[in-house]
Parts: structure tokens; sequence; C-alpha cells
């Protein structure tokens, strides 16, 4: 590794790390950055999904006040994200890696797709909190299971799985957004840290792009949580479906 893509994977982390806690999705900027520099997607998955926990788990404890009183709801999403999570990775490691390389793309379009709609999903959930005051305390059997396939989306490709959560949560809870997003910086910390530690003993990983994502999506996570919410939006969105479709159309060329 040069020291120039030593850097790049650095700051890929650190804005990954910023953006992951904020909005979610920061893989679509560390995902398609090590594509690039000639890492095999599974490589990159893998790599991604370890590198990263540090920034979730940095960015969760920046959100800690805005957990209060929800330590009842979040131990039981926690348990489905652990399950879901599992899932995942077993689906990585056991489909075949051309499988994986071919709904690559796929997976990132979507998740470009989830995060340019993601403007609409907040507004309206938003309506339909001022309109439901009745919504179960914890969502439901509907959300946790909804939560348990992000998860397995998660252990199996961890691009947008914030969206989602936040899209999910919304729709079944009655919380103010920055409380679900402590809940969803938690949740996706739980799916990265589990299927990181399986990854780190069974799949192909670079420990050094490891390092170095770990290193600055901690960073990263700080950053979102203390400065990152008076960044505007639409920078941060523009900048993840600019580098997602980019992606995109690297993986369908090669």
């Amino acid at each position: 590794m040069t020291w120039w893509h030593a850097l790049i994977i650095l700051v890929a982390g650190i804005w990954a790390g910023t953006i992951n806690t904020v909005v979610g999705s920061g893989t679509l900027v560390t995902f398609p950055v090590l594509v690039a520099l000639g890492y095999s997607p599974v490589t990159a998955t893998t790599s991604n999904a370890i590198g990263l926990a540090p920034g979730t788990i940095s960015g969760t404890i920046g959100y800690r006040h805005e957990l209060k009183g929800q330590w009842s709801r979040v131990s039981r999403y926690a348990v489905a994200s652990f399950l879901g999570a599992i899932g995942g990775t077993i689906l990585l490691l056991s489909l075949p890696k051309d499988a994986f390389e071919a709904v690559v793309p796929v997976l990132v379009g979507l998740a470009v797709v989830l995060v340019i709609v993601q403007p609409k999903i907040a507004a309206w959930v938003t309506r339909r909190r001022e309109g439901n005051g009745h919504t179960p305390a914890h969502g439901g059997p509907l959300l946790l299971f909804l939560i348990f396939l992000v998860g397995i989306y998660g252990g199996y490709f961890t691009a947008a799985q914030g969206v989602m959560l936040m899209a999910f949560m919304g729709m079944l809870l009655n919380e103010s957004i920055q409380r679900l997003n402590a809940v969803k910086n938690l949740l996706s910390a739980v799916v990265n840290v589990v299927a990181g530690t399986i990854y780190a003993f069974v799949a192909p990983v670079s420990w050094p792009v490891v390092g170095l994502l770990a290193v600055g999506s901690t960073i990263g996570g700080q950053l979102g949580a203390k400065i990152g919410r008076r960044l505007p939006p639409t920078v941060l969105r523009g900048v993840i479906v600019v580098v997602g479709l980019a992606a995109i159309v690297q993986l369908l060329l090669k």
C-alpha cells in the first residue's frame, strides 16, 4: 500500500464515519474507494464491516444522551440486529463469490435510491407521527421483524442500513428524529461488530485497510455527533449519490 492510498482510505474513513452518524450510508464512500484502489468487492465489504465498526460505536457514544429512557426497546432491537447480522454473514460466506459480485451493483443502486428518497421518507414519517400519537411503545412485532431483515442486509452488505432503520422506526415509533438516530447508530454498531468479528476469522480481510478505516471512522463518528448535525444534509446526500453512481459504473465495467 502506497502512502497516498493510505491517505485516501483514511480520509474516506473519516467521511464515512461522519456520514454514518448523521445520515447513514457511509459505506457508499469507502466501498467504491476500496474497489477503485484494486480490492475485490468481497474484501472491500469485509474490511469495511470491521473498519467502520469503531466509527459506529463512536457515533453511538456521541449520541448517548438521546438513548436515555430507550434501553428497554433498544435491548429488544439489538437482539434482532444481532441475529440478522449472523444471517447476513452466513449468506456472504456461503454464496459463490461470483454471485456476490453480480448482486453488488444492485445493492449499491438500492442504497443510492434510498439516500435520494430519504428526505421524502423523513417528511412522510414526520407527518405520520404528528397525526398519530398512539403507536406501540416498542413498535410491535413488525418492527422487530423489519430490524431483523435490515440486520441480514447489513451483515451481507452494510450500505444504507442506517437509512432503512430510520425509515422503519420512523413509521412505527412515535419518537423524535434525533432519538431515533441514536438507536440507529447503536443498531448499526451491533451489526458491524457482529459481522466484523465473524469476518475477521473466516473471510478475506485487508488488515491495513481495517486499521486506517477504524482510525478514520472513529474520528468521523465524533465529528458526526458534534458538528455533523450542522452540515447541510443535501451536501452529504449529494456526495453519497455521486460516489455511489460512480461505484455502479465501475462495477459494471469490470
